[in-house]
Formats: C-alpha cells, sequence, structure tokens
C-alpha cells in the first residue's frame, strides 16, 4: 500500500503542468530535492526493510507524506494525493498505541496536516483539498492512537476545523456542510472521552498555575485541558458579532448563524460529557458562568430558533448538572422564559378557552392548566417557597393579569354585568355555532350556552355512575337529550364524556332494545376507522367501554364494530362484514386465550391460523396477516375487562383515530376576549386560585412575593367586577385576616406591636381598603370583614380625626365638613376604574412606601411609631369609601348598611367598658346614616333591606338596645328631616323611615326622655318647615306622638309647644288623616303639670278651633278636600259614601270632644273649667255637622256623661281626703260647670235625642246623673251649690221637653210615669211645679 501510494505521489509530481498554473518548474529537478530525496528512500525502505514492520516509527513513512503536504512547492494534485496516503495509514492502522514513536507520529501528523501549503488553482480544487483535510483531521481523532496527542495538538486540529468552516462561508455547499459536519464529529470524539479522565487530572484543573495544570501525566495524552480551552472558545463563538453599514455609521449584531453552530457543538459536548463535567471544577465554572451567562443575554433577544436551541441546551444542562446551577436555573426562568412567555400570542389563554373548555367534545385544557398551576404554586405549611412554587405561582398571576388586562380593555361591558345561563331548550352539544364578527354577540352566548351544557353533562355522569335511569333522567331534564331522546344525543354523551362509568356504558350499549341498538349504531360512527388495522381499530372502541360479559351483548357490539369497520376499510382485505365480524370474535377469544392466568394451554400460532380458515366469504385471509395478527394480540393484549376511568395513554392507535377525527373537526377558532367569556374563564379557577393567593402570601415572606400577592387581589377585583362578586368577598375576607386586625385572642397590644413591626399587615390593611376604594362596587358580604377591620382600628386609636360626615348628602371635595360625634370625615377623591398594574400608585410596590427602614433620613423624620402608623391608615383613603357610597350598587350598599347595623348590634365585637361600647355603636351610625344620606335619590333601594337588618338585631338573644336604639334614634331624624324636606318625598320613603324610628324607641322607651332634645328639634323642624311634606298617616302619628312624648320635659317643652300651635293654627296641614293625632298631641300638652296657663289655653282654644275645619269638611261634600264634585251632582254610589264621610266627622268631633273631656280632669282649675267651656263651644259650633239620634247619644255617653261621672268621682274622692277641702270645692266649681254643659248639650240636641228609640235609657242616665249630684254628700257647705243647682237645671230640661211634647202623659209612653216617680226622689219640691195634676 505504502509503495502504491509513493508511486502515485511520484507520478503526480512528475506530471507536465498545466499551463494555465502559476507553478513555473517543468523539470523534476524544480522540485525540493528534499522531498525527492525522502519518497525514494521510502521506497528503499519498503523493498528491504531492515526490522519488523510494526516495529519501525511510523514517522519514518509518514514524514515523506508530511513534506509534500507541507511544501511550497508541490502541485495541488500531489497534496491531495498525499492527504489520501496520510488517511489511509490511519484507517487501515498500520501502527498503533504500542508502536515505537507513535506519539511523536501522531502529533507530527497534526502538525503537518495543519501546516498544509496549498497552490493556487480553482475553486474546486480547493475545496477537494480542504474536504480532503478535513477528513484527515477526523481520521486522526478516530485512531487508536488519538489519545496520545497534546492537549495543544487537539486545540490546534480543532482550530484548524474551525478555519475550515469560516472558509466554507463563501465556498460551496458541499465544503460548508462537510466543514460543520466535522467539526460536530470531532467535537463528540473529543468529549466522549472527558467521563475517562482521571480524577487526579480534575484537581489538577483546579491549580492555579499553568504549569501545574499542565502537569498531568504525559502517557495519558490530550486531557482537561484541551477539553476547557475548547468549550471556551465554543461559549466564545456566541460573542461574535458583524459589522453592518446602517446610514453612513457602522454598528454590529449577533451573527446568529455562528451562534446557532456554537450551541449545536455545545449541545453536543454537554450530552456526550453528562454528569462528568461536575467532576471537573474549571468545566463546571465555565458551564456555571460564562456559558449561563450568554444563554441568559442572548435568550431575551434572540429570535424564535435560537431561543429554541437555548432552551434545549438548559435542558441537557438541567438534566446532568440541576445539581450545581440551581440560580442560574432560576435566573433563566425570570429573564428569559417568564419574560418570553408575557409575550406569547395575548389571545392564547381566550383561545384555549374557547376550542377546548367551551366545547363539550374536549376536555378543559385551560382549567387543567390553571389548576395545574395552583397546585403547583400552593405552599406547603410552614415551609418556605420553592424556586419551583414561585414560578407556578407567577404563572398563575400571568394568566389572572391576562384576564382582567383584557377585559379593562372592553369599555362597553362595564355596564353590562355577565348573567348566568340557563338552558331553556335543545340544542346537540356537538354543534358548534361559526364565529361571526358581524353578530359577536350571539356567538358568544352560543359559546356560553355549550360552556354550561358541559357542566351539566359533567352532572348527568355523576347521576349516571350512581344511577343510570337517573343519569338519564337528568339529561332531559337539562334539555340536554331531546323528547323523545335523540340516539345520537346519547351515543355523543357516551363517547366524549370523561370519567363515565365504562361497566355502565357497556352493559347499556350491549342492551337488545330497541332504542339501545340505535345508540349503539350512533356510537360506533363516532369512530374513524380509516387507515387502521383491526386490532387497533378493535383496541381504540374496546378503550372507551368495558366489554359486557354476556356474550349476547358482546355479540351485538361486535355485530356494531364491524359495520363500521368493514365501511371505512382502506383495502379489499375482507369482502363482508361477516368476515371482520367472525374474526373479531376470534381475536377476543384469542385475547382472553393468551392472557388469562387460568389458561394453561395456549393457543399457538398455527391453531389460531387454522381456526380462521375460509372465513373470508369462503377464502382464506392472508397467512401474513393472521400471523401479524397473532403476534400484536400475543405481546400486546386488549384491554377488555379494565377499570373503569383509567387512564389511557397516547399510542399509534389513538394517534390514527385522532387523525382521523381532525379531518372532520371544525377549524381552530381564533378570537379575542370577551368580557362574558373572560368572566366565565376566571370563574373555573377562580377557587383554587383565590386560596393559593391567599396562601402564597400567608407563607412568603419577600417583598416581592407578597406585592405579587396583592397585584393579584387587584386584578381579581377587576375581573369580580362582571359578576364574581363572591369571589372577591372570598378574597377580601381572607386578607382581612392578614391584616392582624381580627384576632380576637389577640390584645389591643398585641395587635399594635404586630401592626406596627410586620410590613404583611400593613401591606393587607392597604390593600383591603384600597380594593374597598377602587372595586367598592363589587363587593358584597366582604363588607363585614372591612367594618370589623375599621372596627379595630378606631379601637386601637388608628384612625384619623374625622373619617366621614353624615350630614353631608353628596360630598365633594370643596364641601367644607365638620365632624360628627365619632369624628368621621374625609375628603373625596377620583374613584374611577383605571386602576393597572402599570400604572397605578395604589397597586404598585407597596412595601415601597410601607417600608420604615428606608434611609436614616425617613427615620429621623418618621416620628413616632404611632405615627407611622397613622401615616399608613392615612394611606387608606377610608373615609372615600363613604362618600362615596352614592356610586355604590344596590347590593353592595345594602351588604354595607347590614355589616355595619350589625357591628352596632354587637355582633362579633367585645367592648371592655361601656364607654367603648357606646364610641363603636356611635361611630357605626356614623357611618350608617353618611351612606344613607348620600344615597337619599335611591331611598327605597336599600332601606327596605336595612329595617329588616334591624328587626334581625333586634331579635338577637344578646342584644342590648342601649345605646344602639339611642343613637340608632339620633340618626334616623336625620335622615328624616333631610328625606321630608323634598317636596318630592315618596310615601313608602316616609313610611318606612318612621317604622324603623318606632322600632327603635320601642326597643327602649327610655330613649324618648334621653333624647327628647334631639327628637323636639327634629319633629318641630318638620312641623314647622315640611308639615305639607308629611303625606303618609304612620308619618303623622309618629311625629305627633314622639311630639307629644319628647315635648314633656321643661328643656323642650317650649319649642313643642310652639310646634304644635304653629301647625293647629295654620290649619293648612290637618287633615282628615292627622286630625285625630294633633288632637291626641294637643291633649298632651295641655294636660301637662309644667304647662304654663296661657299655653294651655291657647292649646285648649286650638281644639276647640278645629272644629270650624270638620265643619269646612262637611260642607265641602262627602269626597276628599280639593274635589269638584258637589252634591248636585251626587251618585247613589256617591251617596253612600257620604254617609261613611259624616259618620267619620262625628267620630273626629267626638275626638276633639273627649280630648276636652280629659282635660276638665286636670289638677289645676283655670284649665279645667276652662276645657268645660269650650267643650260647650264645640258642641254649638258642631250643631251644624248634622247630629242624628245616634250620634247625640254616643256623645253624651263618650263625652257628657263620662266627664260629669268621672268629675263627680273625683269630688267625692277629694270629700273623704283630709286636708283636701280646698281641692274638694275647685271640683264642685267643675262638675257644676260640666252639669250646666249637660244642660245645655241637652236642650241644644233635644229634638234628634228624643226620636231615638233609646232615648228613655239615655233619658234615666240623665236623671240618675243629676240624682247622684243631689245626694252627694260632701260634708261642707259645697253641697248645697250642688243642692241649688240640680233643681234648677231639671225644671228647665223638664219645662223644654213638655213644651215641645217629649214628655206628656201618653197610653204607648211610660216616660212620664217614670219621670214623675225619678222627680219625686231627686227633688221633691218640683213635683207640684213640674207635675200640678196628679197622675
Amino acid at each position: 500500500m505504502l509503495n502504491t501510494e509513493v508511486g502515485a505521489v511520484l507520478a503526480v509530481i512528475r506530471r507536465i503542468p498545466d499551463p494555465t498554473s502559476q507553478f513555473i518548474s517543468t523539470t523534476e529537478e524544480g522540485f525540493e530535492s528534499s522531498v525527492l530525496n525522502s519518497l525514494k528512500s521510502l521506497r528503499g525502505l519498503i523493498f528491504s526493510p531492515q526490522q519488523e514492520w510494526h516495529t519501525i516509527d511510523p514517522s519514518i513513512y509518514l514524514a515523506p507524506f508530511l513534506d509534500v503536504v507541507q511544501s511550497d512547492d508541490i502541485p495541488a494534485a500531489a497534496t491531495a494525493v498525499a492527504l489520501s496516503a496520510i488517511l489511509k495509514i490511519l484507517k487501515l492502522e498500520i501502527f498503533n498505541e504500542k508502536t515505537p514513536g507513535a506519539r511523536d507520529a501522531i502529533n507530527s501528523i497534526v502538525t503537518g496536516i495543519t501546516s498544509c501549503r496549498l497552490e493556487k488553482t480553482d475553486s474546486t480544487s480547493e475545496d477537494a483539498i480542504l474536504i480532503r483535510i478535513l477528513q484527515v483531521l477526523i481520521g486522526i481523532m478516530r485512531n487508536r492512537t488519538s489519545y496520545l496527542l497534546t492537549d495543544h495538538a487537539v486545540c490546534i486540529l480543532v482550530n484548524t476545523c474551525f478555519q475550515v468552516v469560516q472558509q466554507s462561508v463563501s465556498r460551496g455547499d458541499s465544503l460548508q456542510w462537510n466543514a460543520r459536519h466535522t467539526m460536530h464529529d470531532l467535537i463528540q470524539t473529543i468529549y466522549a472521552r472527558l467521563p475517562e479522565i482521571e480524577a487526579q487530572e480534575a484537581e489538577n484543573s483546579e491549580s492555579e498555575t499553568e504549569d501545574a495544570d499542565m502537569g498531568n501525566n504525559l502517557d495519558s495524552g490530550y486531557g482537561i485541558r484541551s477539553i476547557v480551552d475548547i468549550f471556551h472558545f465554543l461559549c466564545s463563538l456566541l460573542n461574535v458579532v458583524e459589522v453592518v453599514d446602517v446610514d453612513g455609521s457602522t454598528a454590529t449584531n449577533s451573527d446568529e448563524d455562528v451562534q446557532l453552530f456554537a450551541l449545536t457543538l455545545i449541545n453536543s459536548a454537554i450530552e456526550l460529557s453528562g454528569d462528568g463535567i461536575g467532576k471537573h471544577p474549571k468545566l463546571l465554572r465555565m458551564v456555571q458562568n460564562d456559558l449561563f451567562h450568554h444563554l441568559i443575554h442572548y435568550g431575551t433577544c434572540s429570535s424564535p430558533l435560537l431561543l429554541s436551541m437555548i432552551c434545549s441546551t438548559v435542558l441537557n444542562i438541567y438534566h446532568f448538572l440541576r445539581r450545581s446551577i440551581r440560580l442560574q436555573l432560576e435566573a433563566f426562568f425570570i429573564y428569559v422564559l417568564l419574560r418570553v412567555s408575557t409575550e406569547v400570542q395575548p389571545t392564547f389563554i381566550i383561545e384555549m378557552y374557547v376550542n377546548y373548555d367551551s366545547d363539550p367534545i374536549c376536555r378543559n385544557v385551560f382549567e387543567k392548566i390553571g389548576k395545574l398551576l395552583c397546585k403547583k404554586a400552593f405552599p406547603i405549611p410552614n415551609s418556605p417557597l420553592s424556586s419551583m412554587q414561585v414560578q407556578a405561582f407567577e404563572g398563575l398571576l400571568t394568566m389572572i393579569h391576562n384576564i382582567a388586562d383584557n377585559m379593562d380593555e372592553d369599555a362597553e361591558s362595564r355596564s353590562d354585568r355577565s348573567h348566568p345561563v340557563a338552558i331553556t331548550e335543545y340544542r346537540p352539544f356537538w354543534i358548534a355555532e361559526r364565529n361571526d364578527d358581524d353578530n359577536l354577540e350571539s356567538w358568544v352566548e352560543s359559546l356560553r350556552m355549550r360552556k354550561a351544557q358541559k357542566r351539566k353533562i359533567m352532572i348527568a355522569a355523576d347521576h349516571f355512575n350512581r344511577d343510570e335511569k337517573k343519569g338519564l333522567e337528568y339529561l332531559k331534564m337539562a334539555h340536554l337529550v331531546p323528547e323523545p331522546p335523540d340516539p345520537k344525543a346519547l351515543a355523543y354523551f357516551f363517547r366524549y364524556t370523561p370519567g363515565l362509568d365504562k361497566n355502565k356504558i357497556g352493559d347499556f350499549l350491549g342492551d337488545p332494545d330497541e332504542f339501545n341498538l340505535q345508540v349503539l349504531k350512533e356510537f360506533t360512527h363516532t369512530f374513524a376507522f380509516s387507515g387502521m388495522i383491526l386490532d387497533n381499530a378493535l383496541r381504540t372502541f374496546l378503550e372507551t367501554f368495558r366489554l359486557p360479559g354476556e356474550s349476547q351483548k358482546i355479540q351485538r357490539i361486535l355485530e356494531a364494530f364491524s359495520d363500521r369497520f368493514y365501511d371505512q376499510q382502506f383495502s379489499e382485505l375482507f369482502v363482508s362484514k361477516d368476515a371482520v365480524f367472525i374474526l373479531c370474535y376470534s381475536v377476543i377469544m384469542l385475547n382472553t386465550d393468551q392472557h388469562n392466568p387460568q389458561v394453561k394451554k395456549k393457543m399457538t400460532e398455527e391453531e389460531f391460523i387454522r381456526n380462521n380458515r375460509a372465513i373470508n366469504g369462503g377464502k382464506d385471509l392472508p397467512r401474513e396477516y393472521l400471523s401479524e395478527l397473532f403476534q400484536s394480540i400475543a405481546t400486546n393484549a386488549i384491554t377488555i375487562f379494565g377499570q373503569s376511568g383509567s387512564s389511557i395513554e397516547m399510542n399509534p392507535n389513538r394517534w390514527v383515530e385522532l387523525i382521523n377525527r381532525a379531518k372532520s373537526m371544525s377549524p381552530f377558532v381564533v378570537c379575542k376576549y370577551h368580557h362574558s367569556l373572560s368572566r366565565d374563564m376566571f370563574g373555573c379557577i377562580s377557587g383554587p386560585a383565590v386560596a393559593t393567593i391567599c396562601a402564597v402570601f400567608e407563607q412568603g415572606d419577600e417583598d416581592e412575593i407578597l406585592n405579587e400577592c396583592v397585584e393579584g387581589l387587584f386584578s381579581v377585583a377587576r375581573v369580580a367586577r362582571f359578576g364574581l362578586e363572591d369571589t372577591l368577598d372570598e378574597l377580601l375576607a381572607s386578607f382581612c385576616k392578614f391584616t392582624m386586625l381580627l384576632n380576637p385572642y389577640a390584645s389591643a397590644e398585641e395587635t399594635l406591636y404586630a401592626f406596627s413591626n410586620d410590613l404583611k399587615p400593613r401591606m393587607a390593611t392597604l390593600a383591603v381598603f384600597t380594593i374597598a376604594n377602587k372595586f367598592a362596587d363589587v363587593i358584597r358580604g366582604g363588607w363585614r370583614n372591612l367594618v370589623d377591620c375599621l372596627l379595630k382600628l378606631k379601637k386601637l386609636k388608628l384612625l384619623p380625626q374625622s373619617v366621614v360626615e353624615p350630614d353631608t348628602i353628596s360630598p365633594s371635595p370643596s364641601d367644607i365638613l365638620t365632624r360628627s360625634k365619632s369624628g368621621v370625615m374625609f375628603p373625596a377623591i377620583d374613584t374611577g376604574y383605571g386602576i393597572t398594574r402599570q400604572t397605578s400608585g395604589l397597586t404598585g410596590r407597596f412595601s415601597h412606601f410601607l417600608s420604615l427602614d428606608c434611609t436614616e433620613e425617613s427615620l429621623t423624620q418618621a416620628g413616632t411609631e404611632f405615627e407611622q402608623n397613622l401615616k399608613i391608615i392615612k394611606q387608606c383613603r377610608i373615609g372615600n369609601i363613604f362618600n362615596n357610597s352614592s356610586n355604590f350598587p344596590d347590593d353592595s350598599l345594602q351588604n354595607l348598611g347590614r355589616s355595619l347595623i350589625f357591628a352596632a348590634a354587637g355582633k362579633g365585637q367585645k367592648f371592655s367598658t361601656s364607654v367603648e361600647e357606646e364610641e363603636t355603636v356611635g361611630f357605626c351610625w356614623d357611618l350608617l346614616i353618611t351612606i344613607t344620606m348620600a344615597n337619599l335619590h335611591r331611598f327605597m333601594s336599600f332601606w327596605p333591606s336595612f329595617h329588616e337588618n334591624l328587626i334581625l338585631v333586634a331579635q338577637l338573644p344578646l342584644f342590648s338596645p342601649c345605646p344602639f336604639s339611642e343613637k340608632a334614634i339620633l340618626g334616623l331624624f336625620k335622615v328624616c328631616v333631610q328625606l321630608l324636606s323634598s317636596s318630592q318625598s315618596d310615601k313608602l320613603a316616609e313610611e318606612f323611615i318612621f317604622k324603623s324610628i318606632n322600632l327603635m324607641w320601642k326597643l327602649d322607651k327610655e330613649i324618648l326622655d334621653s333624647c327628647s332634645v334631639t327628637i323636639t328639634q327634629s319633629v318641630s323642624k318638620l312641623l314647622i318647615e315640611y308639615p305639607a311634606n308629611i303625606q303618609t298617616q304612620l308619618g303623622w302619628k309618629s311625629v305627633l306622638h314622639l311630639l307629644s312624648v319628647s315635648g314633656r320635659h321643661p328643656e323642650t317643652y317650649e319649642q313643642g309647644v310652639e310646634a304644635l300651635i304653629s301647625l293647629m293654627s295654620d290649619g293648612t296641614n290637618i287633615s282628615r288623616q292627622n286630625y285625630a293625632y294633633c288632637i291626641d298631641c294637643a291633649f298632651g300638652f295641655a294636660a301637662l303639670k309644667i304647662s304654663r296657663l296661657e299655653n294651655s289655653w291657647k292649646i285648649i282654644e286650638q281644639m276647640v278651633e278645629s272644629v270650624n275645619l270638620l265643619i269646612q269638611w262637611y260642607r265641602t261634600g262627602y269626597t276628599d278636600p280639593g274635589s269638584n264634585m258637589s252634591m248636585s251632582n251626587m251618585s247613589s254610589s256617591s251617596f253612600e259614601e257620604s254617609k261613611a264621610h259624616n259618620s267619620s266627622t262625628i267620630t273626629l268631633f267626638i275626638k276633639v270632644a273627649e280630648a276636652l273631656r280629659k282635660t276638665s280632669l286636670v289638677r289645676r282649675e283655670e284649665i279645667r273649667n276652662h276645657a268645660v267651656l269650650s267643650l260647650q263651644r264645640s258642641f254649638a259650633l258642631a250643631d251644624e255637622l248634622g247630629f242624628t239620634s245616634t250620634n247625640c247619644i254616643n256623645c253624651f255617653n263618650l263625652v257628657i256623661f263620662a266627664m260629669v261621672d268621672d268629675l263627680h268621682e273625683k269630688m267625692v274622692e277629694y270629700s273623704r281626703r283630709e286636708n283636701s277641702i280646698k281641692e274638694m270645692r275647685s271640683m264642685v266649681a267643675t262638675l257644676k260647670l260640666a252639669m250646666e254643659l249637660l244642660k245645655e248639650i241637652f236642650l241644644q240636641f233635644l229634638r234628634p235625642l228624643a226620636e231615638s228609640s233609646g232615648f228613655r235609657t239615655f233619658w234615666l242616665g240623665v236623671l240618675r246623673r243629676m240624682d247622684t249630684c243631689m245626694k252627694a254628700e260632701l260634708g261642707d257647705d259645697s253641697e248645697l251649690i250642688l243642692q241649688q243647682l240640680v233643681p234648677e237645671l231639671l225644671k228647665e230640661m223638664i219645662t223644654k221637653m213638655k213644651e215641645k211634647e217629649i214628655l206628656a202623659p201618653k197610653q204607648d209612653n211610660d216616660l212620664w210615669e217614670i219621670t214623675y216617680i225619678q222627680i219625686q226622689w231627686i227633688a221633691p219640691s218640683l213635683k207640684e211645679e213640674l207635675f200640678p195634676t196628679e197622675y
């Protein structure tokens, strides 16, 4: 071989040169004599060797060829032949590592090849020589003696190869491919040796000096030094840049092609080195430092192709070296992967939800991803967060932020909150509506409907697994199956519903009922067996249910399968469906035989083939087909009686079936975010997401993590605005616990210490109140927790001196507010919804302005710890929440009111002192009144709920009405005055506010005394300024009753009397509706002991004057005031109404008469007498009211007789008391007036009285009272007054009766006789005068 190669080289050298060549010499003497001599000497050695060939130094026969390669005067063709000779020597392994001089020889080859001189010829020839050089280079490394190379030689060899790679860029594709391929092979060969390098050498690699680093054993060849240098060289290639000209100036860009090539080489080096890199500290440091630095730097600004290669490299490093790159991996995730992930297609999440989660026949991809992130991010109790948990949590937050950001962009949806979808009619759930931009809302509703169907399907699956009949009934009830049932609907339910009991599916499909057979047929039509062989198709089919054990059911199912498979077979192998059925049955039997442990003698392949002879239309199936089928079943069993719900892995047959399905599947839906879909998306993961955010906030300690939790809270709030209020309430409840303000077992000092010394409680406090400021319209039950936090802050004296002002209806920043008793006031700020994670100061880095140890200057200026806490609370802007309650929706406002009412009632509160209780109750009521005053324009939308809550708290077992009722009355009257100050006040609103007021004072009637000043002031203001706005009976009753009760006190009497007199003297606002209440109130003031005489007289006079109102109402007809109906146009029906009206007018008169009667019983004689005289005037005025006989008798019974009886009783009572002569005589004087009044009224109404059927009884009553007064034993001269008075009164009355022939002797009337007899007993002296003729 050597002789041939030497001859070939000499022949090329002696060849006549090409005229176009740059080579000048044309004779053999032109070449270097040394090259020719060495070649000739080698030929001589070949034919006369001096020793055994394998003992000859390889340098002897390599040197001539190397001289040719290194010579400047040798033609290119000769160089190529010499290179080929060297390559043959290496491949044939003429020498090995045991050959003397092998080390020098292999290193000399490297030196010679890397010093190769090329004659300038055409590019093709040059490329051929370069390719031959590359072949020699890889031949060197693949030779058995390559390990004898020095580190320097290996580095030179790699560098030479890379130079060829660089030159190949401007040359042919063949050279470029060969160069890159050779470089790749060199790296693989070199780094495959790394695991073999001794540990001692690894230790040497740690040396500080180059000499020590080179101190490895020379016999061991190249080692870690060259491997480190080459790896460093590969890493440096990542920094290669190219200079480009941009607008006349130069700029540098990364050479991506070189970077990709370098990463490919680095990947190979790491894969082949494996964990061996970790045994060599210098190489490991290079991976940890240089390589990772480049990967992270270029990972954030590279193309997708380069990023993919970078990720592949990191994955390899992770696989082998993860124990040594913990922080580097974290940095890569944070600064590359997560940052790049935020730049992915913004519609990725919504498209996953639309295409999969909203499709009943697909799995919930988005929901599973979200819940998986929650699961991976959920911290372990009492353990710090791991890097994986942090990454998963950030991924979850990215998902939530993405949803929230896109919902914010949907501005028009703000007023259109998502509503739940109700399935009211049957729609095939497997058919999707096309996305139509022109009818977006319809498409969205269709998607939401399908998602609702999917939820119902899962519920139906649960019912089906428990009871088959209940499951099918639920499908009908949920409109998932029509009536009558559609077999196709049930088939799709069985086919695509995950988690169904496969046993029940198999039993249903195998049932012989006609409907079940139709379902079975439709079920098999959901499969696509095109392109599948029989056993794979059967496996796919039987994976979806459990084949029943009954042979007849198996037969029916296999028949249906055979029909479907035959229709879709891709060849003409089977001639009939029967052939498929028989073979299927045979396969099932074979599967049982081969894989049932109870079968001892297994069927052989020949037996299986023999059993299936002549089944294909009388012919045999191909033996190869049956043999392949047998081997497939024997090696891989068909799961026929597998466990229900067992997981199924992707396999070739399932992949074929998936591809077949994809052909008929609707295309991937490309869409944008829509608020309704986004709301439903978040609703799928809201529970786990909220729990995860809370758990991470609780376990996390780093500021960055806490800030991310708070930002997550705000994003949840932004999403919750669209119908997920419960989710925000749940999150608020948890965050309120983190404030440390709701710990029932901590003292005030402990709470204050925790709040002052821990950043987390302060962040939580600021977060929850910021949510209340910005998203109060979304909060429902969460108000309870917020109010509890607020009360604890007040107890800790951390609230500002003023928070809100209850008297302000519509607060604005320019309002000058005054403080309430509890000190609640705060300026208003903007409450728009423009809160974003990028721009909002509220949702920025909370720890930045919560941290109290930023700089020394801030520490000196911060003040005391208490002052620092006050600054934090001031940032919460608590007052703004209540001042802007007019923007709250009704639900939110009702829940806030409920929370304040229950808190004021002591629910969940513990008070150490009564003062603390009073302050807390007052504070709650001040806040409640503030939000009420700010929302008076929609009072009826929330106050009925407030009133119901007041009733509920009054029924609490441990409810204490004091001071609750007192504070309530004070606040409610403020609302009442403000409410009725409007001329357009609502009757229902008026009724409800007075219901609440009455409820409160009835809980504790003592508050009417303790709050008398406020009540009197409020009621007086209503009666004096706004009486026309009181429209309801309840309103008048409550106002006048409270006026009469609260005005009894010396400090309130004058104001109360003034209000009453103002109302009654004007008369404009007195109506039938409030007349009785006015009279009751007037009597209350007139009869007061503290009432001044002139005031009582005025009030009595007003009562008398009010009779004129009755007369006016009577005269205006029998309709309400203001009506134009008169007596002339009154119909018969209205006449009946007039009778009722007349009766009501008399009733009102009796009311005022009774009031005067009761006034006649007071202790002061002047008032009594004036009352009696006023009563007489009243009756005189009332003569125009058209009294009937019945009315007259009622007036006497209720007023006159009652007054006389009561005065007589009191007179007798005083006569029996010691030292009461004065009082008795005073009472006699009043009784005398009353008796005279009796006579006057009797004579006034004598005619109607006489017409009454009860006149006889009435007259006896008059006589009895005359007799009683006549015979009164007073033990004083006062009785003479009565004894003189009675006969005079009787004489006048009887005389009048006789004149009108009412009293006359008649045979059918015994009145004369009765009167005669009674006169004998009462006043015998009148007998002769009144009855001169003896009867």
